[in-house]
């Protein structure tokens, strides 16, 4: 077992993992972080990605004892209480959750291009930096030619501080 320390939406843990459990699973289980799922396990779904320093890795190809010391962001921590981000609302407004499996991922992917961008125009660079992350999700709007894009690209988003 090892001692770690990572700061989760805020909140600062100290816990004792084992050396092969996954960050995916030191969230979960551990720590009650439920909103980061596990599809394939194999880090091509997305459906487990968080922020990681302010960076988006699958937690499940993180171990926990990698994550000692730094600053994790779930899909929990997006949320300001009952008040939904405004990239979460926007979700929500174009309808944007498919099934809702992997929304948690795409969401956390979509936080971190924002917070690289800023106001910036999304444009169409979005996509493959967003959208080709989530091979499940790149799959389903593929296959519904004519459907709306991603509720991260209306232009009128402006993220709260």
């Amino acid at each position: 077992m090892h001692e770690i320390r990572l700061t989760v939406n805020g909140r600062a843990h100290e816990l004792a993992v084992e050396a092969r459990r996954t960050l995916a699973d030191v969230l979960r289980h551990d720590l009650g972080y439920t909103g980061t799922h596990l599809g394939c396990e194999h880090g091509i779904c997305g459906a487990c990605t968080v922020l990681m320093d302010g960076a988006p890795v699958r937690a499940c190809l993180v171990f926990g004892v990698q994550a000692d010391g730094t600053e994790v962001r779930t899909v929990e921590g997006l949320a300001d209480g009952e008040q939904l981000s405004d990239l979460q609302q926007a979700f929500s407004d174009h309808h944007a959750l498919q099934c809702g499996f992997c929304t948690p991922g795409f969401l956390m992917l979509a936080e971190a291009y924002l917070a690289e961008n800023g106001d910036a125009p999304l444009g169409e660079a979005w996509r493959p930096r967003v959208l080709g992350r989530n091979h499940d999700r790149h799959r389903h709007q593929a296959a519904a030619p004519g459907r709306p894009a991603p509720a991260a690209r209306p232009r009128s988003l402006r993220r709260r501080r």
